[in-house]
C-alpha cells in the first residue's frame, strides 16, 4: 500500500530516469504513457516514505523494470541495428550533461556513423559542441567508445588506433562516454 502523493512523485521520478532518457528518431509519440498503480490490496504495512527500507527496495525494483522497458523500446526501434548508451560525465549540471547526450543521440550524422560502423570522432565532438553548453572548454573533453580512449584534452588521443575504434563500432551494443571536464554531474541517454 502506497500513499497516492508518494506514488505520483515516484512515477515522475521513474519516468525521468528511464522513459525520458530514450530517443530513437528525436520525435515524441503522442500516445505513449507511463502509469504506476497501487491497488492497496497487499497484505503488508503501507509504505509512507521512500526513505524507509521497504520504500527504497520498491523504488529500486520499479526503476529497474522501467529502465529495462525503456531500453526495450530503443532496441525495438524501427530499423534499429545497434543499442547505444550515451553517458556524459563531468558537467556542471545534469541538465548540461543531458543536453550533450541528446545532441549526440539525435544527430543524424552520428547515427549514420554508428550504422556504418565508422568511428567518426568529429561527428560526436561536433554534436557536443553544438549542444548549447555555455563556456564549454573543448580542450577539457575526453571521449571513449566503450573501453577505447579516443579523444583526450579535446583532440585525438595519440594512443588511439583506428582499428580499436572500428572494433567497438562493429558491436551491436556500444557505450559512448564523454567527460566535459567541468564538474561532477552526469547523465545518460539511450538511443539506436
Amino acid at each position: 500500500c502506497i500513499a497516492p502523493a508518494l506514488l505520483q512523485q515516484l512515477t515522475t521520478e521513474l519516468a525521468d530516469q528511464s522513459f525520458n532518457r530514450i530517443t530513437i528518431d528525436g520525435d515524441t509519440s503522442t500516445n505513449d504513457s507511463f502509469i504506476v498503480m497501487a491497488t492497496q490490496r497487499a497484505a503488508h504495512d503501507p509504505i509512507t516514505s521512500w526513505d524507509s527500507a521497504d520504500g527504497q527496495a520498491l523504488k529500486a525494483a520499479l526503476l529497474s523494470v522501467a529502465q529495462q522497458l525503456a531500453q526495450a523500446i530503443v532496441r525495438d526501434g524501427e530499423g534499429a541495428t545497434k543499442f547505444i548508451t550515451v553517458q556524459v560525465d563531468g558537467g556542471k549540471t545534469a541538465q548540461e550533461c543531458r543536453q550533450a547526450a541528446y545532441a549526440i543521440a539525435h544527430s543524424p550524422l552520428v547515427k549514420t556513423a554508428f550504422f556504418a560502423s565508422d568511428p567518426n570522432l568529429g561527428r560526436i565532438l561536433a554534436a557536443v559542441g553544438y549542444a548549447g553548453i555555455a563556456d564549454l572548454d573543448q580542450n577539457k573533453i575526453e571521449l571513449f567508445l566503450d573501453d577505447v580512449h579516443v579523444v583526450t584534452q579535446g583532440g585525438r588521443n595519440p594512443a588511439y588506433r583506428e582499428e580499436d575504434g572500428q572494433r567497438v563500432m562493429k558491436q551491436s551494443e556500444i557505450t559512448v562516454r564523454v567527460d566535459l571536464g567541468r564538474g561532477q554531474a552526469s547523465d545518460t541517454v539511450w538511443t539506436c
